[in-house]
């Protein structure tokens, strides 16, 4: 039997190719810790996941990678409130319940929620989607 190792760089340089983006070393270093696991994380979490080893990337590297990632569909941006921003690395169309007194964004599955009636859509646009976030506060 014979054992096939995939270098995870090389998966990655050859995913974010496809999504039209140059794989720089940096992007690289960034793509591998946000897509390592599903997560939602603020840019200031990604920067310091990021510098904790001894590679340091700036904050200006970090925010504009993950617009790049955002605009090109690798991540979804998740805005709770003006100040409150995530990325989130589940690429499934999902929901939110958002904790307000932890601050922990958590994926609902779209299939719990039933959305029955959509306002009539303005013209000359299309539907893009529905985000619901569900913010939960302790009793």
């Amino acid at each position: 039997m014979t054992t096939h190792n995939i270098n995870p760089d090389a998966a990655l340089a050859s995913r974010l190719r496809a999504s039209g983006i140059t794989p720089t070393q940096r992007r690289l270093h960034i793509g591998q810790f946000l897509f390592s696991k599903l997560r939602h994380l603020s840019a200031d979490q990604v920067f310091d996941q990021v510098n904790r080893n001894s590679e340091r990337v700036s904050q200006a590297t970090v925010y504009n990678t993950l617009s790049l990632f955002v605009e090109k569909g690798l991540l979804h941006q998740i805005v709770v409130d003006p100040s409150k921003v995530f990325y989130d690395t589940n690429p499934s169309k999902h929901h939110h319940f958002y904790y307000v007194d932890t601050g922990i964004l958590e994926d609902i599955p779209t299939n719990q929620i039933e959305i029955n009636n959509l306002p009539e859509l303005p013209s000359d646009t299309l539907f893009g989607g529905v985000n619901i976030i569900i913010q939960l506060r302790k009793a």
